[in-house]
């Protein structure tokens, strides 16, 4: 009889109180607190000194050369086949997750989590910091893209057998045009601020969303400014493009298109979506 006995489920003993913690652990993140996280860690970065700034975004740079080693070393050693090309974009990742999963300082996440800050206090001291903050960690990113760029071309780091796809990946890269770097760069820019905003309710699942977002990047042939300036880099160092070209056709392009995918468009979508969700400035 004790086993036809039926026993109240522990839900049931639950008080409000702990009803209502168990809703929220398991409801998703509200958008205006996605929006209170970005904007307290832009204001961190925003207070951090030149000298951490410059390191962080050299490193950054050095970390991105493995986006385009990553697909090198899949073009490579894959069989020449028409799934390839998905396959080989994995490799683009390597180097977004080194760097996004070291907290290291990359440019493009910096089109949204710098601007929050000036968005929620708009004054010229906020202007001017994020400016300063972007021309140093998009200078430093750069140095560790030539840097690395010079290493794989000029250095025994890398086997020979991968420099034939690195150029490749490289020409491909610099070789679209300005008009169809800024296009591309929209969409980038898109996705890597919706990677920022995507990751304070990804906790534990963060690297898959980060392989996701920047895979999709790559498989789209969209163009990103800091690894696509490894493979400018690398094309200036073996002496395949002018730097006249490389700035025209590729680097400045890619840049605004980033920033107005980044900054102009999903930026101030986000911000737009919780402005009337935000508690009053004191």
């Amino acid at each position: 009889m004790d086993d036809l006995i039926i026993k109240p489920k522990e839900s049931d003993h639950m008080t409000a109180q702990q009803r209502e913690e168990s809703v929220s652990k398991a409801s998703a993140l509200p958008s205006a607190l996605i929006y209170e996280i970005i904007r307290r860690e832009g204001e961190e970065e925003l207070a951090r000194s030149n000298r951490s700034l410059v390191w962080s975004g050299v490193a950054a740079g050095l970390m991105m050369s493995f986006s385009v080693l990553g697909e090198a070393v899949f073009r490579t050693y894959l069989p020449d086949a028409p799934h390839r090309y998905l396959i080989e974009n994995i490799g683009y990742s390597f180097g977004f997750l080194l760097v996004i999963m070291g907290r290291l300082q990359l440019f493009t996440e910096n089109t949204i989590t710098t601007v929050f800050p000036f968005l929620n206090k708009p004054c010229w001291d906020c202007g001017l910091s994020t400016l300063r903050l972007w021309s140093i960690v998009l200078a430093a990113n750069v140095v560790g893209a030539f840097v690395a760029a010079w290493v794989m071309h000029s250095t025994a780091a890398i086997p020979e057998d991968l420099r034939p796809a690195i150029l490749s990946l490289s020409e491909h890269a610099t070789g679209m045009g300005a008009w169809q770097s800024f296009m591309r760069g929209i969409p980038a820019g898109i996705l890597v601020a919706a990677l920022v905003w995507s990751m304070p309710q990804a906790s534990g699942t963060r690297f898959f969303v980060i392989l996701a977002f920047t895979w999709l990047i790559a498989a789209g042939d969209f163009t990103h400014i800091i690894a696509g300036s490894v493979e400018m880099a690398y094309m200036l160092v073996s002496g395949n493009i002018g730097l006249p070209a490389a700035l025209s056709g590729f680097f400045f392009p890619t840049l605004m298109g980033n920033i107005v995918g980044g900054t102009a468009i999903f930026t101030m979508i986000a911000y737009g979506q919780v402005v009337d969700e935000l508690p009053p400035e004191e």
